[in-house]
């Protein structure tokens, strides 16, 4: 038997999402934000990493494979279209290495917006660039990403609006259009990299952001299982853990959200729009600093219930953590924020440098920043700017 999860968790402003069992068909989930979260688990041992490699910086763009027998397993869009992904072949001592990433992209709750959803890449295939780049912990740059730049690299596109978690039980019987599919598209995504290559691994590491980050958590386990037990399997949520809290004037709209997200078909946002109606809190949300004394004391509460929430995390001693400060969503992606010379840093260690010591059984560290703006090197989003 494949040993228990073990984690690693990272945090800056974005708190979100959290379930009590994941399992493949229940999710109860509640959810705030405010702090970005990334959570590993760690489900095996090291193998040896002997062999020669190749260098190459090298980030070009990144064509899109649509999944071959979509159709077939009726694993679809919500619109109906064929589920995509970007692959990129490992080269070096990383050939037999696989990283997979799951985009973000928040989730539809009601048949009105999962059909605004269908009509953009988020829910169909046919709006969904044809090319991408990889950066952050896709980068082929060794400089941008030392420890995953040559394995084998696939970003998995998100188009089902569930989180990869929706069941065809769930669709509406009228001929509505719309298809709840996310656990087929899991499957049958899974089942054609292992066909051109990821069964044959040496490690494997899952790695997701918001709404992919929380598909993360949610697959984990299915994930260990396409593996032998004596390869390392791990998995890393960014931004995606989600606690049940009240919003900044205290209601839980939040839990109203994931509620029509769960009985649907399976932004973290601190101040939803329609609970600050007099914009009392616009200025604070799009540009950090320009929040008061008083909406700070807010923020620090949200803080000091996340780091609450994961005490239990801090008991166990597999699992790591990577908390800071920073107002942003999503840092593994962004090679600004996960490996460069002004990335965030907890004790002078970067995201990359700290998940590269978890992942390779290195050191299991527990880092968590001071409350916002103690951490110069906190890089936060200025969302004013046009």
């Amino acid at each position: 038997m494949p040993s228990p999860p073990s984690s690693f968790a990272t945090i800056s402003r974005n708190r979100t999402v959290f379930s009590r069992k994941w399992t493949n068909k229940e999710y109860a989930i509640a959810f705030t934000s405010f702090s970005f979260t990334l959570i590993l688990f760690s489900l095996t041992r090291r193998p040896n990493l002997q062999e020669p490699s190749r260098i190459s910086s090298s980030n070009h763009l990144v064509p899109l494979t649509l999944l071959s027998n979509a159709t077939q397993r009726g694993a679809l869009c919500l619109d109906g279209s064929a589920p995509g992904y970007h692959f990129q072949k490992g080269f070096g001592s990383g050939y037999q290495n696989w990283l997979l990433h799951i985009e973000g992209g928040g989730w539809c709750e009601s048949v009105a917006s999962c059909y605004q959803r269908k009509m953009t890449a988020l829910g169909s295939s046919k709006h969904m660039e044809t090319e991408v780049p990889f950066s952050g912990i896709l980068s082929s740059d060794p400089s941008q990403n030392p420890y995953f730049f040559n394995w084998n690299k696939v970003r998995i596109r998100y188009c089902d609006g569930a989180s990869f978690a929706g069941h065809q039980e769930s669709e509406i019987k009228d001929g509505n259009g719309l298809f709840f599919r996310g656990q087929i598209i899991w499957e049958a995504i899974m089942d054609e990299l292992l066909s051109i290559g990821m069964s044959k691994a040496k490690q494997a590491l899952l790695s997701g952001c918001s709404a992919g980050g929380l598909a993360t958590l949610i697959h984990c386990d299915d994930f260990r299982k396409y593996f032998s037990k004596d390869i390392n399997v791990k998995c890393l949520a960014d931004a995606g853990f989600f606690l049940d809290e009240e919003d900044a004037i205290r209601n839980r709209t939040m839990r109203s959200f994931y509620h029509d997200v769960v009985q649907l078909q399976i932004q973290n946002i601190l101040v939803p729009h329609g609970s600050d109606p007099h914009g009392y809190w616009k200025s604070c949300r799009l540009n950090i600093p320009n929040c008061n004394a008083d909406q700070f004391d807010v923020l620090h509460g949200f803080r000091k219930s996340l780091l609450k929430r994961l005490n239990e995390f801090q008991q166990r001693k597999e699992i790591g953590m990577f908390i800071n400060s920073c107002f942003i969503h999503c840092q593994t992606a962004m090679g600004e924020t996960w490996h460069s010379h002004n990335s965030p840093k907890i004790n002078d260690k970067t995201i990359a440098e700290t998940v590269a010591d978890w992942y390779f059984d290195r050191k299991v560290l527990k880092l968590i920043d001071c409350p916002y703006p103690c951490n110069p090197t906190c890089r936060n989003m200025d969302f004013t700017r046009k």
